[in-house]
């Protein structure tokens, strides 16, 4: 998203934490993954993110499981995780518009929704079809208008991470390539508008492998952010790499954070992830890149943060303060969104049913939406927005 120069030395002096006693815009943040932390601070999550809840319309066509793959300034999209091929299209506010389905066999269909990219700008969607291997293009109604390959080499596995980059562009995170990870890809036809260079010695990969005669099994500690959105920058993160980058809208690449000892160093690598960004807490992750499929426990993992204000990193524990007892938010669960939207998490209704008839919940919003719910209601969402 390019911003004139002004606003976005301010967005990054911002992130960094310049002025007023803070960090100085010119020190990186350091990250020792070796660490571990006893002490834990408790923090409100209504403190430092403005949280929005949104009632999915429950009807007779429009019953799903509340898995949110795309939010924009107008319109929800929402499938099931059962691979029905069911896309819901919500307003902002939750009330229902229409549901779509082109799950099928040929050209014009989708085997498979791994993600949903949502460009309200061009009234279009992006649906990233893994099995496929391609993206095939949409209206917001589900008309068919385009598809195209992954990658130039249909055989290659496709891109782990897809997100809207400007009106032109798509940015991209491909895992398996071992030396450029990051691209800039066209929306008309996914050619590589721009290559992102991230300097890294060898290229490391977050999983584990064992070969049982003719199988290979692997496994891995789940999903990861590579791309992180924040306010109107962009954050890349490659595990191989000791520094975290600002992608900036020139194309360069500002470091931003360093880890220390080098990944490159390490026998077993301990990864550094970056869970979730505010403007006052970085939640961060370190991985023992280790598992042992006998016992089947590895990927060891300590939770951190660092407190930019205070120049200090510590544990930490999130609460949602909108209920009575402490509820804990789990930062590394949390889903990735979009710059205003940093993540979102879904309620079951049943649950907030339970809860406001035993009442934990406090006088809130929250509150109010459980009185009037049905515990066979769709899902609440909770939209986590970075205050403005």
């Amino acid at each position: 998203m390019k911003k004139v120069n002004s606003i976005l030395a301010v967005a990054i002096l911002a992130m960094t934490g310049c002025g007023g006693g803070k960090q100085s815009s010119d020190d990186l943040i350091i990250v020792d993954v070796t660490k571990s932390y006893s002490s834990k601070k408790e923090l409100i999550l209504q403190d430092f993110m403005d949280v929005e809840y949104i009632v999915l319309e429950t009807n007779d066509e429009f019953l799903n499981q509340g898995f949110v793959k795309a939010i924009g300034e107008e319109i929800i999209l929402v499938i099931n995780q059962n691979r029905d091929g069911d896309i819901f299209v919500y307003d902002r506010s939750g009330n229902a518009l229409r549901k779509i389905n082109r799950k099928g066999q040929s050209s014009e269909e989708y085997t498979h929704i791994m993600y949903i990219i949502l460009d309200e700008d061009n009234s279009e969607m992006f649906i990233s079809d893994i099995l496929s291997r391609k993206i095939i293009v949409y209206d917001l109604f589900g008309n068919y208008k385009r598809s195209f390959k992954h990658k130039e080499n249909p055989q290659e596995i496709g891109y782990r991470e897809i997100y809207n980059y400007d009106r032109d562009n798509l940015i991209c995170y491909d895992e398996y390539n071992k030396e450029i990870a990051f691209v800039l890809i066209s929306k008309q036809d996914g050619s590589i508008t721009k290559k992102i260079k991230i300097p890294f010695k060898e290229k490391i990969f977050l999983e584990a492998s064992t070969k049982n005669g003719e199988y290979v099994t692997s496994m891995s500690p789940g999903p990861y952010r590579t791309i992180i959105t924040y306010k109107d920058n962009w954050i890349l993160s490659e595990i191989s790499s000791d520094i975290v980058y600002i992608f900036l809208p020139d194309y360069s690449l500002r470091p931003f954070i360093r880890r220390t000892p080098s990944v490159q160093s390490m026998n077993p690598e301990v990864c550094l992830i970056l869970r979730f960004f505010t403007d006052r807490y970085i939640f961060m992750e370190s991985i023992i890149n280790e598992y042992n499929f006998d016992t089947r426990k590895g990927f060891t993992s300590i939770f951190f943060m660092y407190d930019k204000q205070e120049k200090v990193f510590s544990g930490y524990n999130v609460f949602n303060s909108d209920y009575t007892t402490k509820k804990e938010i789990y930062m590394n669960m949390l889903m990735p969104v979009n710059h205003e939207i940093e993540s979102w998490q879904k309620i079951e209704a049943y649950e907030l049913v339970a809860d406001y008839k035993a009442g934990r919940l406090n006088d809130s919003k929250l509150k109010e939406i459980a009185s009037k719910l049905d515990a066979e209601d769709n899902p609440v969402i909770m939209l986590i927005k970075h205050k403005k």
